[in-house]
């Protein structure tokens, strides 16, 4: 819910992040967790569904829009709240038990991977649902990151993909412009900025530097993979001592030390000094978009500019989806959620549960998906674009959705064309770390124990330069996948 008991992929980035690593360590660790009940699977006609977006408008959202399907097919569905801190353990069980959903829906790419791994997923039934939908309607990396074989509608999709969310820099269009500075997409520019426009009364940047949470490795590997960074290679070699990795710990040890804000920096520091005027520029992820046009009251910008106009810094805000590096294309870090469809003895083969979960999944990603974008469109970025005959279909449907929360607006009220394309492309340049790698056990149990984030803080605190930061990472993520042989 609001107010602080959110979890990832939802409302308050701030819980989200941390409950990220938690999800993902018990993921990585799955094999070794005590099994909780559920009763939850259903082998007769109605589906269950297992819907991670827990909160009860958003379950009763779903609800809604699960009984205009059962209207149109006569199958009933049972969507069930499912809470993302303790979904390892609740699939462990049911599993065991016996007792699966027929479908999970709203999962990130971690316990999708969790999934493959113990082998749960129907992928032939997934890789259906996308055939008939039409692969190319797809963002091509939100396919690859689904697919146990990192290629757009593979062999072997684990799950189709629905939407994501991006993590993005904000910047300062009006000081931008000022100064006379091109848009903050390079790391050239990135630092070109930030030494031009750090005065006494704003910063360059803020990002975050704290060694215990995975919002800081998310803003870094935001800019380390645009600079062809990664955690591991084909071959499971660890890489984060690579130039190309010594080089972006360089780029934030610069930002942090000569042009950003005193003290160390969290996903709540970040935002309030964005949203008090105190920086050019932050990254942070596309859930600011709501709080940063004033639609949210417990989260609403402070800048002298906002009192008598709450959306003024929104108007004042461009945004850079994907930041590239001299060793690098253009890239960015984005979650992406799915539809899951469970391999069970109930599910197995066509004509039992099979038919019904594919054909509930397609409902949501075609009749039913814009009103599932609806739920939260600044978390929700469509990652299917449209239909074979209308390619931006849902994309042009996106724009108008109402988004905020005390208030409610269209994004398309508030935020220019341009931005609004900006980020309807950026899951074409989604990236992450170890998925594609086929890592997903270790980037679970890198963000349980965080040695990026923790390497950053040292780094920024000095007592390591970006070369020694570089290496202590890659030693402690080499520690961690020796730990999980």
């Amino acid at each position: 819910m609001r107010n602080g008991v959110d979890i990832m992929g939802f409302d308050r980035p701030a819980v989200r992040v941390r409950a990220a690593a938690a999800l993902l360590l018990v993921g990585a660790l799955v094999g070794a967790l005590g099994a909780c009940g559920s009763d939850e699977g259903d082998s007769g006609g109605t589906l269950t569904v297992w819907s991670l977006e827990n909160l009860t408008d958003r379950v009763q959202a779903t609800q809604k829009i699960a009984d205009e399907f059962t209207k149109s097919t006569g199958i009933p569905v049972k969507i069930v709240a499912t809470d993302e801190n303790q979904f390892s353990s609740l699939i462990t069980s049911a599993a065991a038990a016996g007792t699966l959903p027929d479908v999970v829906g709203a999962l990130p790419l971690a316990a999708v991977a969790q999934m493959a791994t113990n082998e749960l997923l129907d992928t032939a039934a997934a890789k259906s649902v996308v055939d008939e939908l039409g692969a190319a309607t797809f963002a091509a990396p939100a396919l690859a990151l689904t697919n146990q074989d990192g290629k757009p509608a593979g062999p072997a999709q684990w799950a189709v993909p629905s939407d994501g969310w991006a993590q993005l820099l904000f910047y300062r269009k009006d000081l931008f412009a000022a100064a006379g500075l091109p848009a903050p997409d390079t790391y050239a520019a990135i630092r070109a900025a930030a030494e031009k426009l750090t005065t006494n009364q704003v910063a360059g940047i803020t990002v975050a530097t704290v060694g215990n949470d995975a919002f800081t490795q998310q803003t870094f590997e935001n800019l380390a993979l645009g600079n062809n960074c990664q955690l591991v290679d084909d071959a499971k070699t660890v890489l984060l001592d690579s130039p190309q990795c010594v080089e972006t710990f360089q780029l934030y040890a610069d930002l942090v030390k000569n042009w950003s804000v005193p003290g160390a920096q969290d996903v709540d520091t970040t935002r309030a000094t964005y949203f008090a005027g105190k920086a050019a520029m932050v990254v942070w992820s596309s859930f600011l978009l709501d709080e940063l046009a004033g639609l949210r009251n417990d989260a609403l910008p402070t800048c002298a500019e906002c009192k008598n106009d709450p959306a003024w810094l929104a108007k004042n805000t461009g945004v850079v989806t994907a930041v590239s590096g001299p060793q690098g294309q253009p890239a960015q870090f984005g979650e992406i959620t799915s539809w899951a469809i469970t391999q069970t003895e109930g599910n197995q083969g066509e004509g039992n549960q099979t038919e019904s979960a594919k054909r509930f999944v397609s409902y949501m990603m075609n009749e039913g998906y814009t009103d599932w974008l609806g739920i939260a469109p600044e978390g929700k970025i469509p990652v299917r674009k449209g239909t074979a005959d209308d390619a931006t279909k849902f994309v042009k449907a996106w724009n108008s959705l109402p988004a905020g929360v005390d208030t409610k607006k269209p994004l398309a009220e508030v935020y220019p064309e341009d931005f609004l394309t900006a980020l309807q492309k950026s899951p074409d340049t989604f990236q992450r770390w170890g998925f594609p790698q086929k890592q997903g056990a270790l980037v679970g149990a890198t963000l349980g124990e965080l040695p990026v984030p923790k390497a950053i803080n040292s780094l920024t605190t000095g007592e390591l330069d970006a070369a020694g930061a570089a290496q202590r990472a890659a030693e402690d993520v080499t520690a961690i996948q020796k730990s999980l042989e």
